[in-house]
């Protein structure tokens, strides 16, 4: 985990261990599009401040760049894991305006991992987040296809690839690498996308936290080198960011 206040925001971790040629490949892309800068949150935001986004009247209002999408994520995150949440954007009024339509200002990728539904870690509602969710993070065309629908129909600002620590999609892709056995039916399917993120340099729970990490940057590379995406990130329209949510403190820390 990174240093640092508890309470500070969604802080920057740079990659542990000893990187391998395909890490140092894709440390390069560590926040795309914007200007974006990693780290660049503002200071103390109080746990009680939230901008209203949705009004009976009037399409609901949103962060509509990179940046001002991830400091409202953030800030949610910040209120989450101080026992802040507002569960924000659930009234009467917001069920009645997403009725007609939807205007979420982040896309998070995440894992299917019962302990890190994005819409709580970021203490967010209706219709504020688009998610996508596979076991660790894999990318296939369903899921290609659901962030591209986000990003290039529904005009996303932020795509967020998220894995989170001790992620047993990683584990077992870790195992399976080193002891050669052959997983039950789709799930090998899952290992052999995560493999090639594997780190060899360290080993036992290091290898599994590490390549969690690194599996993380793999995905976010990925997307980044999809051709509609890459227009989008070159446009300075949208970021690609990644991501790690640690169980433990429940905070969201940002991946170089």
């Amino acid at each position: 985990m990174a240093s640092g206040s508890a309470d500070g925001p969604i802080s920057l971790v740079r990659p542990r261990g000893r990187r391998s040629l395909l890490r140092a490949a894709l440390a390069g892309t560590a926040v795309l599009g914007g200007g974006l800068a990693v780290g660049a949150f503002p200071a103390e935001a109080e746990p009680a401040s939230r901008t209203t986004r949705s009004t009976p009247a009037a399409t609901p209002t949103r962060p509509d760049t990179p940046e001002k999408a991830l400091k409202e994520l953030s800030k949610g995150n910040r209120r989450w894991r101080t026992f802040h949440q507002q569960y924000p954007d659930q009234d009467a009024t917001t069920r009645k305006a997403v009725t007609t339509g939807q205007h979420p200002f982040a896309l998070i990728l995440g894992c299917i991992d019962s302990r890190v539904p994005p819409e709580l870690v970021f203490d967010q509602g209706l219709g504020d987040l688009m998610t996508v969710r596979s076991a660790g993070e894999v990318l296939d065309e369903a899921v290609l296809g659901s962030v591209a629908y986000g990003v290039l129909e529904l005009d996303i600002p932020l795509v967020m690839v998220l894995g989170h620590q001790s992620c047993g999609a990683v584990k077992a892709a870790v195992q399976a690498d080193s002891t050669g056995e052959k997983l039950p039916a789709h799930i090998q399917y899952v290992a052999d996308q995560i493999r090639p993120a594997i780190d060899h340099h360290v080993e036992g729970d290091a290898r599994v936290a590490a390549t969690i990490d690194a599996n993380v940057r793999l995905v976010r590379s990925k997307l980044a080198a999809e051709p509609d995406l890459a227009a989008k990130v070159k446009a300075g329209k949208v970021a690609i960011v990644g991501a790690r949510y640690d169980l433990t403190t429940q905070r969201v820390h940002l991946l170089k």
